[in-house]
């Protein structure tokens, strides 16, 4: 196999490689990246097994086709540091040995035969559905702070899709949460009838922001009984579903919290920070004396001393004191569009409600904390 390729678009692909691929894998081919020349076009493909990452270059020059996998790292590597826009020559020179000129650049990289790279069967029906691109990229964005990290309850390390229905429309709905915190966000879709709820693991999430970041091609989402494919262009993603059943999260949403807490988004995101940086490991939650014009933020380290700082706001009963985890408030404070914040509260121990006003298909669930 021997063709030449532009530096900077197979950089581009190679980027998106690096967070499906695993560094340290028992199985070497698995850090690999298969190249294959066919059909005067190149294809691109990674896995860890549990996502598939595929991507096809037409701007090539194939001189003979032919196929071959090598490291995915060390290929990355080198084409960073190679200058914008130069040319580069591939040829394999035997079964393990990759023969790669760039200037006056000489590489041979070792390969692995493309027999032991996994083969996958691409078997997707029912029928595709269009998303657009930002809207699914913020309901990811606004969900995903919540995932849990827990592993010993696999079921909460991802995003519940699912549809869901509110005054005859209908939206995808993505819902996370570690039972500490809930972060659930909507986007109106027409067609929908045969989407089956899923739970779309964390790493998928992640490379998923990654791609829609940086592209802005038509998306298409697809399932099938555990999988679920996302096509962007001449780019797909294929990821596993976890199995498992995802909590009936719409009975810790609180419904009667009747006092309304309006404060800047800004403002509150700045004084955590601010009072927050006396707890080396932000360990110390965050505590809010709320009055009718004001917020009394203040946290208090055993270790390091305390901070405390009063920021105007608006409040619509008596004064209540509730504590949180300050990187929480952080997380969801950040994600919300409207320059203030309205926060829904009971007491001192019921789940907050926290909802944005420039997004009303989002809205955030925080536990407080006992201090």
């Amino acid at each position: 196999m021997q063709f030449v390729v532009k530096r900077d678009v197979l950089l581009k692909s190679l980027n998106f490689v690096q967070g499906v691929v695993e560094k340290k894998n028992t199985l070497p081919i698995l850090s690999n990246v298969l190249l294959q020349l066919k059909d005067k076009k190149l294809s691109i493909v990674a896995t860890d097994l549990d996502i598939i990452f595929y991507d096809e270059i037409k701007n090539v020059k194939i001189i003979s086709e032919g196929s071959t996998t090598t490291s995915a790292a060390i290929l990355y590597d080198i084409l960073r540091k190679i200058s914008s826009d130069s040319e580069l020559n591939f040829e394999l020179k035997s079964e393990n040995k990759l023969s790669l000129k760039s200037e006056s650049a000489d590489f041979n990289l070792l390969c692995l035969p493309t027999d032991n790279f996994p083969t996958f069967v691409d078997e997707f029906d029912g029928q595709e559905i269009s998303l657009n691109n930002n809207r699914f990229l913020k309901l990811l964005n606004k969900t995903k702070i919540s995932i849990s990290n827990d592993d010993t309850r696999h079921y909460l390390n991802g995003i519940f899709l699912h549809l869901s229905e509110a005054n005859g429309r209908n939206f995808l709905t993505g819902v996370a949460t570690d039972s500490h915190r809930l972060s659930s966000s909507s986007l109106e879709i027409e067609n929908s009838t045969d989407f089956t709820s899923l739970i779309l693991p964390r790493k998928t999430v992640f490379q998923l922001c990654t791609l829609l970041t940086e592209t802005s091609d038509q998306l298409l989402m697809h399932t099938s009984d555990n999988k679920i494919k996302f096509t962007l262009g001449n780019m797909k993603l294929i990821s596993k579903v976890i199995d498992g059943k995802f909590p009936d999260y719409k009975k810790v949403v609180p419904t009667n919290n009747d006092k309304t807490l309006i404060v800047s988004s800004k403002d509150f995101i700045n004084s955590i920070e601010r009072v927050a940086s006396v707890s080396l490991d932000r360990k110390e939650g965050v505590k809010l004396v709320i009055n009718k014009e004001n917020v009394q933020l203040s946290v208090n380290s055993a270790n390091s001393g305390d901070g405390n700082e009063k920021i105007k706001a608006e409040f619509n009963s008596g004064s209540l004191n509730i504590s949180f985890n300050s990187k929480y408030l952080i997380d969801i404070a950040s994600e919300v569009e409207d320059k203030n914040l309205k926060i829904n509260l009971k007491d001192s121990v019921s789940p907050v409600l926290i909802e944005d006003n420039s997004d009303k298909n989002s809205y955030y669930v925080i536990m407080p904390m006992k201090i």
